[in-house]
């Protein structure tokens, strides 16, 4: 046989070029090692990266990367047809050579492709299950008949201890692990088959680079801001977060009323806290799209290309090359993301949404609105947090202004209602004096909780007012209410798409800093870091947080000779079955009978309380399905393809349509229909979506309002579907669900 070979390409000369069999083991090896250092998983990490490809040296994979009708740049990929297997070998082979141990390298190595699989096949799972897949014996013998060297086959086993973190650790051990060998992998094919692409990795400014940056601008900040009450205290808040970076790594909270700069002093505490103890990058995580632009933008100011936005909504043209290559694998030092990134890629199975993961260890994680944490999911989010914390060098900052009782807490019986984070250091030295210094607006509750108003008795208290935001429950409900306000009142909702929602932002942001008159209509999107300031507020009953978030909405800048007015008051109906309702009943639980401050943080811990109490914290049995179990020829059975799956923060019912919100959405969505799907331009036109539930979407299809203009994409067809004020159009009762809450 010819000389095992891994890949092959074409040089300038249109000259064939091989990748040796070998160099690719050793040097994916290498990089896998180094990538794993930062967990103390470097041997483990080598050990799969030598075997992943064992099945390259089959002689069938030879000859079919060497076939007569010339080489195939992709024969090294699998799941496609065609496509001969070279993912299995290796994971037999680990599995004869270290028994049991062998089985942790065989999850990864059979997965390097196609994603980390099952133990075994779930009922409707999709692909082979990796107990199926190490019964092919077949495959290792064929590479073995064909004298792999020693060096390869036999290298020195892993010694260093498995798994931190014991059982409950296990799964994640193994997602970290398999981050370091599918980047690795992927780093070294690509200087292999694109030198000029792999040259462009790299190069960012470092964090010390940053952390001066950071200090001019904030220097220059000091001395242009006028000196007013709410400013001095951003300044003490800021320096709270200075002095406090200097703590031992682990987990802190910075709880800070809306308005108090949260973002730049929670980056303050990042970056000195990185220079202080060497971690490799800030991680800054925020819970919507809406307001993650905002946030890039700030530290785009101060940092330039050194930021790294990464989220789904981007406008692919917003990256250059340099970025986009960095976002496969977060190797930047200032990443800004999305809750739904983070978490989902700390669950995944696919190759491509867990290459980051090794990045993510040593770093220093920033948790914007920590009190969105979605319930369903929270007990599995704590949990990798406190391994994150304990076993990889993550410090973690919990930054809101309405903090969750995360700690863990057990009911009055004794059982355990949430393994919670135990260990939390609160940066600000007394948050509750801070809140009173802070505070801006007075909060008008109902007298009665059970007296429901109607949207006419809202709507014409509202008109009284030039300048007011009206903030509701669900989408419905803003329509109902927008219906009945004077024209030109602005309207906000996720029935808009992204695109629309940032144009209208701006146009409301422009208004109120010319002091020019605005009404606002808008469900909760605008509560959470979109920095908004009006002098009157009114808010349907929700969750106390719900409150709070928008009570920041008022009197922001504390600029009013007055406090603001936050007025409570209850809906015509309540709202729909789910976290909402539950949230709203917490709340009265914890108001009832009056209170002296709505915003007391002790009451913020009760609600909470309360709220977590009174639901399922891990409702898709996330947990069940990671953690090992079985003995014997079943031992370290883990569904992680499953888990991934169940892992979804966002609705998998929900449907996206894209809309002719403007010319721009037109045009692309004509070159989707004519071109089909290009990965940049179904980026961008993510910007131009609305998410539907199967029901609506159907009506709509059944109607020939929307089409499928390429396999599993919709868009509009009729003029009348979308509305410049409203967004999508819809009957009230379709959307009356607790899937359309925003």
């Amino acid at each position: 046989m010819n000389h095992p070979i891994a890949h092959v390409r074409i040089n300038d000369e249109q000259t064939w070029i091989y990748h040796d069999l070998v160099d690719h083991l050793t040097h994916t090896a290498s990089r896998a090692k180094r990538f794993a250092q930062a967990f103390n998983g470097g041997d483990w990490a080598s050990t799969a990266g030598l075997w992943h490809d064992l099945g390259k040296y089959r002689p069938a994979f030879q000859q079919y990367i060497r076939n007569a009708s010339g080489c195939d740049p992709d024969a090294h990929a699998e799941g496609l047809p065609g496509r001969v297997d070279h993912s299995a070998a290796g994971a037999i082979h680990a599995v004869t050579q270290l028994g049991l141990p062998g089985r942790v390298l065989a999850y990864l190595i059979a997965g390097h492709h196609t994603g980390l699989p099952d133990w075994s096949r779930q009922e409707g799972g999709t692909g082979a299950s990796l107990r199926e897949r190490l019964v092919q014996r077949e495959q290792l013998d064929e590479a073995l008949s064909t004298g792999i060297p020693s060096e390869i086959l036999e290298p020195t086993p892993p010694s260093s201890p498995p798994s931190p973190g014991g059982k409950e650790g296990f799964a994640l051990w193994v997602r970290m692990l398999f981050s370091c060998l599918v980047d690795a992998d992927f780093l070294d094919t690509e200087a292999f088959m694109d030198p000029a692409r792999a040259g462009q990795r790299g190069g960012q400014s470092s964090l010390g680079e940053l952390a001066t940056a950071f200090d001019a601008h904030m220097d220059a900040l000091s001395t242009s801001a006028p000196d007013t009450r709410v400013n001095r205290l951003r300044a003490e808040i800021l320096g709270h977060c200075r002095q406090a970076a200097k703590q031992p790594p682990g987990l802190f909270s910075l709880t800070v009323p809306t308005g108090g700069g949260k973002t730049l002093s929670s980056l303050a505490f990042a970056l000195e806290h990185a220079r202080e103890h060497s971690k490799r990058r800030i991680i800054y995580a925020i819970p919507y799209t809406s307001i993650i632009e905002q946030t890039a933008d700030t530290f785009r100011g101060i940092f330039g290309d050194a930021v790294l936005e990464h989220h789904s909504s981007l406008d692919p043209d917003a990256l250059d090359t340099r970025s986009r290559l960095a976002s496969e694998n977060w190797d930047a030092p200032l990443i800004v993301t999305t809750n739904v990134q983070f978490f989902e890629s700390l669950f995944a199975a696919r190759t491509s949404r867990c290459r980051k993961l090794h990045n993510i260890a040593d770093s220093v994680v920033i948790l914007d609105e920590t009190q969105i944490l979605p319930p369903a999911f929270l007990q599995p989010i704590l949990d990798a947090m406190n391994l994150l914390a304990r076993h990889y060098g993550v410090s973690f900052v919990l930054c809101t202004a309405t903090q969750p009782a995360l700690a863990s807490h057990q009911d009055s019986f004794g059982k355990t209602i949430l393994r919670g984070l135990d260990a939390v250091r609160e940066i600000i030295p007394d948050t509750g004096h801070l809140a009173k210094r802070m505070k801006r607006v007075h909060i008008h509750l109902p007298e009665d909780f059970r007296q429901r108003r109607d949207w006419e008795e809202i709507a014409s208290v509202l008109t009284r007012h030039d300048t007011v935001l009206a903030i509701v429950n669900t989408r419905r409900h803003a329509r109902e209410l927008h219906a009945l306000m004077p024209p030109g009142t602005m309207h906000l909702s996720a029935l808009m798409c992204g695109q629309h929602r940032s144009e209208r932002i701006a146009e409301i942001k422009t208004r109120l800093a010319a002091g020019e008159p605005v009404r606002v209509v808008s469900t909760q999107l605008v509560e959470a870091g979109v920095d908004l300031d009006f002098p009157v507020v009114y808010r349907a009953l929700a969750g106390l947080d719900a409150i709070a978030q928008a009570a920041g909405r008022c009197n922001r800048e504390g600029r009013l000779p007055e406090k603001g007015r936050v007025v409570v008051f209850v809906p015509p109906e309540e709202a729909p079955p789910g976290p909402l309702r539950r949230a709203a009943h917490k709340t009265v639980s914890v108001l009832h009978g009056g209170v002296d401050d709505p915003l007391d943080n002790d009451l913020f811990r009760r609600f909470f309380e309360l709220f977590y109490a009174d639901s399922d914290l891990d409702e898709r049995h996330i947990n069940a399905l990671l953690t090992p179990k079985g003995d014997g020829e079943d031992a370290l059975r883990v569904q992680f393809r499953s888990a991934a799956n169940r892992f979804r923060l966002i609705d998998d019912n929900a449907i996206p349509v894209l809309v002719w919100h403007d010319e721009n959405a037109r045009t692309l969505i004509g070159k989707l229909r004519k071109a089909g799907p290009d990965r940049w331009l179904l980026r961008k036109l993510q910007r131009y979506s609305v998410n539907l539930p199967q029901f609506t979407h159907q009506r709509l299809a059944d109607s020939g309002e929307i089409e499928e203009i390429a396999s599993g994409i919709w868009a509009q067809v009729v003029d009348t579907l979308y509305d410049p004020e409203l967004g999508l159009v819809l009957e009230p009762r379709e959307i009356a669900t607790d899937r359309l809450v925003i």
